[in-house]
């Protein structure tokens, strides 16, 4: 069975949550960034990394869930396959990915984006990413607007690209000054993901360890 190599807190969350919707056996295995136990199947010292039965690896969040969405099409995680559908699914797994995952670096690593070794320093790029975020919450706010899911036509149907979504609107309720007050079409997402059953179980695992 497929082995999830994973973090608690971490965008690994994502597939974490696919994998237990999907229902199929599977084992999730917690690692700490760099350790030798995840350096021994992932070079780069990342998670989320994904592990076949016969050893193969794959890496990246988004490339997980839209493998794992298109190796169970009996679970309609995909989001559609007509061509405008999936180009939805790369574009909103694509703005998770390089619009909103990114603007978290800054804040939890200010040190990364300047040289001024001062508290002051750091601060100022902490307070210039959280304005990142809130911009980009705002984006996410607005599509979700009438929507009960990320993607489809009407209220949506659930799909990977709202588990990918799970974990960034998790940070934004911890490290936004407001929570997620001024987003309230995210905060909803963020309720309808929280009361589900499997999504539950995920998260009393990584708990429980």
């Amino acid at each position: 069975m497929p082995t999830l190599y994973y973090a608690v807190g971490a965008c690994s969350l994502a597939p974490h949550i696919v994998l237990e919707w999907i229902g199929a056996p599977f084992e999730a295995v917690r690692v700490q960034y760099g350790s030798p136990e995840l350096l021994a199947v992932n070079p780069a010292g990342a998670v989320p990394t994904l592990r076949e039965d016969d050893g193969w690896l794959l890496t990246q969040a988004g490339a997980i869930l839209e493998y794992l969405a298109a190796k169970h099409p009996e679970t309609g995680l995909s989001g559609g396959e007509s061509l405008r559908e999936r180009a939805e699914a790369h574009r909103w797994s694509a703005f998770l990915t390089s619009d909103m995952h990114a603007a978290f670096w800054p804040v939890f690593m200010p040190y990364r984006y300047t040289t001024d070794a001062s508290d002051e320093a750091k601060k100022a790029v902490t307070d210039a990413g959280l304005k990142l975020v809130e911009k980009q919450m705002g984006v996410l706010n607005e599509h979700l607007e009438g929507r009960d899911w990320m993607l489809g036509e009407g209220r949506g149907k659930r799909s990977v690209i709202d588990a990918y979504a799970c974990p960034m609107i998790r940070w934004g309720i911890k490290l936004l000054p407001g929570g997620l007050a001024e987003f309230p079409n995210v905060l909803a997402l963020h309720d309808r993901l929280a009361a589900d059953p499997a999504v539950q179980r995920v998260m009393e695992r990584e708990r429980a360890k």
